[in-house]
């Protein structure tokens, strides 16, 4: 399955942290949000076949950094000439995708169940799955927002509404068929001048396309402002610090049934 990352973006709201390199280069405990993207992938196990990574803003720094491949995977790169919102710059991906896909913003840190939201496509039961995260009500105009019905399919997507209907949000990870291309085509400018993707998928809803919501479990962080950046690298610490303690947790408890039983590490 190819995943398609989405890196064009100038991130004005992180200056000074942008103002010589591109919004998924910035580094988050010593490592750029692309990479976080790249690896969240691979280490949940998703065959990924191929990066189709779209560019924009400083984009030879991404492409002269990576070249044509991360840890053994291709990289294409698709250029969003000008910023004119997800839809637009999925689109610039259309010629290199001809069969399901994942769909990643490369500004969020993950720590979550992104494997699920994978293997539900994988089931051929729904058209697209998205990871989507209940978030507090007075936060929820910040997000695309997701209505549901009793099955878990998403019914409606609302991008940054003043009167959330639900407080269940997009994450930004998401999988498709080849049919949102044929969707984004159709959508007309929004208010603010931009081809909005919550518009395309709504006209997948409207067509009778079947998408499912996986709820996150885990966490994530949209690296937005410089504030963001701060926490994602806090909570990164906690997770490494609390995989440790259960490391350390399992090995005494090894050791314990080790030595009842007589035996020792060597043997």
């Amino acid at each position: 399955m190819k995943a398609v990352i989405l890196a064009a973006g100038k991130g004005t709201r992180l200056r000074p942290l942008t103002e010589d390199k591109p919004k998924v280069l910035v580094e988050v405990d010593g490592k750029p949000l692309i990479e976080y993207a790249f690896d969240s992938l691979i280490d949940v196990g998703v065959d990924v076949s191929e990066f189709v990574v779209v560019v924009g803003y400083k984009k030879e720094q991404i492409m002269e950094r990576y070249d044509d491949e991360y840890r053994g995977v291709p990289i294409t790169y698709a250029h969003q000439r000008e910023q004119l919102g997800l839809a637009h710059a999925l689109l610039t991906a259309e010629p290199y995708v001809d069969d399901d896909f994942v769909l990643m913003l490369g500004d969020n840190v993950f720590e979550a169940n992104l494997g699920d939201v994978v293997n539900r496509q994988g089931e051929e039961r729904a058209d697209a799955a998205f990871l989507v995260e209940e978030v507090p009500w007075e936060e929820a105009s910040r997000y695309g927002v997701c209505d549901t019905n009793e099955y878990g399919e998403i019914t409606r997507v609302v991008e940054k509404p003043d009167d959330p209907p639900s407080n269940l949000v997009m994450t930004g990870f998401y999988t498709f068929t080849p049919a949102i291309f044929h969707a984004c085509h159709l959508v007309q400018p929004s208010d603010r001048g931009e081809y909005e993707l919550p518009d395309a998928i709504d006209l997948l809803i409207q067509s009778g396309r079947t998408i499912d919501a996986i709820r996150m479990n885990g966490w994530r962080i949209d690296v937005g402002y410089p504030e963001d950046r701060d926490e994602a690298e806090r909570r990164l610490t906690d997770t490494a610090e609390s995989s440790e303690t259960t490391d350390d947790t399992t090995a005494e408890s090894d050791t314990a049934t080790m030595a009842e039983s007589g035996s020792t590490p060597s043997e």
